[in-house]
C-alpha cells in the first residue's frame, strides 16, 4: 500500500531516511572543520602551508578520494550481490572518523581522517544508489531516484545550519547525579559526537529495514575491472551512453560548485553579508528538494532524455548570469544584486533537478541485472569529481575576472547539451507524450 501511495518501494524510503541521517552528520563538517582548523585546538607543523590551503585541502580531499574508488566498490558489490554490507561498513567508518575528530590535535590528523571518510564514502555512495535502482522498477525508477536524492539533499542542507548552532551554544556541561560528576564538552566535541551519532542512526536504519534484493551477482555485463566503458561498443554512438551521462553529470557538478569558494568575492561584489551568501548557496538545494521528486516521477511517464536535455540547456544561462550579476545595472532598479543571485541559484537548482535524478534513472534503465553498482557508480563518481574540481577551478579562474569561472562552467554545460543530443538515447518507451519538452 505504501508503494501505491508514494510510488516508491518502502525500502527505498527507509534507505533515503538513512542517507538523510548520515548526510546531516557528514555535512556538519563543511562548517565545523574550517572553524576547527582556525581554532586553538589544532596546532602543529603545517609544513609551510597556509591555513587557507589546509582548509581547502581538508574539505576537498573527501571528493578526490571517494570518487575514483566508487567504480571499484560498485563493481565489487555487483560481483558479491551484497550491497547492504558495503553500506554498513561505510557507515561504521564514517561514525569512527567523525568521533575521532574530537581527538585530533594537528593538521595532518584532519587530512588523514578525511581520507578515511573518503574511503567510507566510496563504500556508501555507489551501493546506496545501486540499492535504490535494484529496488525500483522501470515504472517508478525516476520517482525513486528523485525521492532518494531529495532526502539526501535535505540532510546536506540541514547539517551546516545545525552545526553552526551546536558550536555557538557550546561549551556544554553534562551532570551525572548518581556519580556526582560533570562532563564538559566544547562546541566542537559536541558537533563531532553528533555527527557520529547520525551515522550510527543510519547504521541502525539500514540494519533493520533494508534487505538485499534478489539479483544475479555479477550479471553478464561488462568485463572492465571498474565496469566503465568509454566508447560505445555497439557502434551506434561514439561514447558509451552511461559514460556520456557521467560526462554530463560532471559538467553539471562543476557548474554548481564554482560558486562555493567565492563567498568573500561574491559578498564584496554585491555588498552583502555572509548570511545572504548562505541563502544563495542554499537556493540551489531548495530547488532540488522541491522538484526532484515530481520531476523524477514525470520522467517515468514522459521519458528521461528530454528532461536531461532541457536541464542542460537551462544550466547554460543560469550559470553564466551569476558571473554577470555584479555588472547588471539594468536590474538594479527592479531587484537587488543579492536577490538576483539568489534567483539565479534557484533556477540553476531547477536545471540540476532536471538532470541528475533523470540521468541516474536512465543509467538504471540501461544497467543489466546485477550491474547497478558499476553502472551507476560512473555517474556518482563523475558528480563527486565535479564537486571537488569546481571550487579549485573557480579559485584559479577568478584571477582573470569574476565572470570567468561562471563563463567556463557555462561553456561546459553547452558541451553537455551536445553530448545529450548526440550520445544519449531513450531506453524505455514513454507512456505519455509531452510535446513541449521533446528530444
Amino acid at each position: 500500500m505504501l508503494r501505491d501511495r508514494l510510488g516508491v518501494d518502502p525500502q527505498v524510503l527507509a534507505l533515503s531516511l538513512a542517507r538523510l541521517s548520515e548526510s546531516v552528520g557528514n555535512s556538519f563538517l563543511i562548517v565545523v572543520l574550517p572553524l576547527f582548523i582556525a581554532s586553538d585546538f589544532i596546532t602543529g607543523n603545517s609544513l609551510g602551508l597556509t591555513e587557507v590551503f589546509i582548509t581547502g585541502l581538508v574539505l576537498s580531499i573527501f571528493g578526490f578520494v571517494n570518487s575514483p574508488l566508487q567504480p571499484f566498490t560498485g563493481r565489487l558489490s555487483d560481483r558479491t550481490g551484497r550491497r547492504k554490507v558495503f553500506v554498513l561498513f561505510g557507515l561504521v567508518l564514517i561514525a569512527v572518523a567523525s568521533f575521532s575528530y574530537s581527538l585530533a590535535s594537528v593538521y595532518w590528523h584532519l587530512v588523514g581522517l578525511r581520507v578515511f571518510q573518503g574511503v567510507a564514502g566510496a563504500f556508501i555512495i555507489p551501493t546506496t544508489v545501486a540499492l535504490v535502482n535494484d529496488l525500483a522498477e522501470k515504472g517508478n525508477r525516476g520517482g525513486s531516484m528523485g525521492t532518494y536524492n531529495t532526502f539526501r539533499l535535505i540532510g546536506f542542507g540541514v547539517g551546516p545550519v545545525a552545526a553552526g548552532g551546536v558550536i555557538a551554544a557550546g561549551p556544554y556541561s553534562l551532570s551525572f547525579s548518581p556519580m556526582a560528576t560533570t562532563l564538559s564538552l566544547t562546541g566542537f566535541d559536541a558537533a563531532f559526537y553528533l555527527a557520529a551519532s547520525t551515522a550510527t542512526l543510519a547504521f541502525v536504519l539500514v540494519s533493520v529495514l533494508i534487505h538485499d534484493p534478489d539479483v544475479d551477482p555479477g550479471g553478464s555485463g561488462r568485463s572492465d575491472p571498474t565496469g566503465i566503458a568509454v566508447f560505445d561498443r555497439t557502434g551506434g554512438q561514439l561514447l558509451d551512453p552511461v559514460f556520456a551521462l557521467g560526462v554530463v553529470s560532471f559538467f553539471m557538478a562543476v557548474g554548481i560548485a564554482v560558486f562555493a569558494t567565492l563567498g568573500g568575492i561574491v559578498n564584496a561584489e554585491l555588498g552583502q553579508g555572509p548570511e545572504m551568501f548562505g541563502l544563495q548557496f542554499a537556493a540551489f538545494i531548495l530547488a532540488q528538494v522541491l522538484l526532484q521528486v515530481p520531476i523524477g516521477r514525470a520522467t517515468d511517464f514522459y521519458g528521461r532524455k528530454r528532461f536531461i536535455l532541457v536541464g542542460m540547456v537551462l544550466l547554460v544561462p543560469t550559470t553564466l548570469v551569476q558571473g554577470l550579476i555584479p555588472d547588471a545595472t539594468l536590474l538594479s532598479g527592479i531587484i537587488s544584486g543579492s536577490w538576483s543571485m539568489f534567483l539565479a541559484r534557484f533556477l540553476q537548482g531547477v536545471a540540476g533537478a532536471m538532470v541528475f535524478a533523470p540521468a541516474l534513472a536512465l543509467a538504471g534503465d540501461i544497467a543489466r541485472d546485477g550491474q547497478s553498482g558499476s553502472t551507476l557508480s560512473v555517474l556518482t563518481m563523475a558528480f563527486g569529481l565535479g564537486v571537488a574540481v569546481g571550487p579549485l577551478l573557480s579559485g584559479v579562474l577568478v584571477a582573470w575576472g569574476f565572470v570567468v569561472p561562471f563563463a567556463f562552467a557555462a561553456s561546459l554545460a553547452a558541451v553537455g547539451v551536445l553530448v545529450v543530443l548526440t550520445q544519449v538515447e531513450e531506453v524505455i518507451t514513454p507512456s505519455r507524450s509531452l510535446p513541449l519538452i521533446d528530444a
